[in-house]
């Protein structure tokens, strides 16, 4: 009796702390914590760097091809992608449009890739909407668990979250989201609770969402030649409407300038700015006078945003 009696008692305990668990939010880092990861910027790399990304359309495959080039010879890159996917979807091995977004030379699986150490660093790409990725797809932790597997792989992994942007006809306003999303989302719900995780580490940041919104500032105040609005960074559709979030070759050209001064940690300005696709067919470039400008913007926007590992 009194034996039951225990064990009944025990039981009662493992479920309230069960119920108490559930009422705690999860550990996360403070603002000021988050900041001391960033304290210190990366080496420059001195020598040519092997590249894993995981994640969407928003990788694709053209924007790794433009980084290669841009990154010079010895770079390497693969990927794994798909429709839409979230990082937990990729960890959990339920990728929707695997198949399709992956049947291209590039590609290695991701555990195994990621898991293997092979790459000297590693870009993880969330889903957009972000918010629902946040509330129906435990980002921090689908994010915790790919750093963790990279760094039990290879201690000096380099660990990027790649900051991508939304539709632009978000009704919460394009340019509002991404100036309000990078603290409340990007590092509040994602960085701070995944980094306060044992066993991840600094994961820094490539900020193409903020690179793009200032170039659009630049652009819709005449200061960009050549381009005139938003939508010429989009990609449009047979109708020749715009893509409300797909980017064209000027717009993945941005991106991967981006990809480049972060994981370089050098300017650049004076890179070549007419490049080639996945598939080997010339990019539409940018003029000389543009690419100077998005060359710029990058650098700004990068140099002094401290969780992107440069030194301002």
């Amino acid at each position: 009796m009194l034996r039951a009696k225990g064990i009944a008692l025990l039981v009662l305990a493992g479920v309230a702390a069960a119920g108490w668990a559930l009422l705690v939010p999860p550990a996360r880092l403070s603002p000021a914590e988050l900041a001391a990861h960033y304290a210190t910027p990366l080496p420059k790399p001195d020598t040519p760097l092997a590249v894993y990304h995981l994640g969407h359309s928003l990788v694709g495959r053209d924007m790794p091809a433009m980084l290669a080039q841009l990154m010079g010879e010895g770079h390497r890159h693969a990927s794994q992608l798909g429709w839409g996917a979230s990082l937990d979807q990729h960890w959990r091995g339920d990728v929707p449009g695997f198949a399709e977004e992956n049947a291209h030379p590039a590609y290695r699986p991701a555990h195994e890739a990621i898991g293997g150490g092979a790459y000297d660093a590693v870009v993880l790409t969330e889903m957009v909407e972000l918010r629902d990725a946040i509330q129906h797809h435990d980002s921090a932790r689908a994010l915790a668990d790919w750093a963790r597997l990279a760094r039990q792989a290879r201690g000096d992994v380099r660990l990027y979250l790649y900051e991508t942007w939304h539709r632009l006809d978000d009704p919460s306003g394009w340019l509002a989201r991404l100036a309000q999303d990078r603290a409340a989302l990007w590092e509040a719900e994602l960085l701070r609770p995944a980094m306060a995780r044992q066993g991840v580490g600094t994961i820094h940041v490539i900020p193409a969402g903020q690179v793009l919104a200032a170039l659009v500032t630049r652009i819709e105040a005449g200061e960009v030649p050549g381009l005139t609005r938003r939508e010429d960074l989009f990609a449009r559709d047979a109708q020749g409407a715009p893509d409300m979030i797909h980017l064209n070759d000027l717009g993945a050209y941005v991106v991967a300038l981006t990809h480049y001064a972060v994981l370089s940690g050098r300017t650049p300005l004076g890179l070549p700015h007419a490049l080639q696709r996945a598939d080997g067919s010339p990019a539409t470039p940018p003029t000389p006078a543009a690419a100077r400008v998005m060359q710029e913007v990058v650098w700004q926007v990068v140099s002094r945003y401290a969780a992107t590992g440069i030194a301002g």
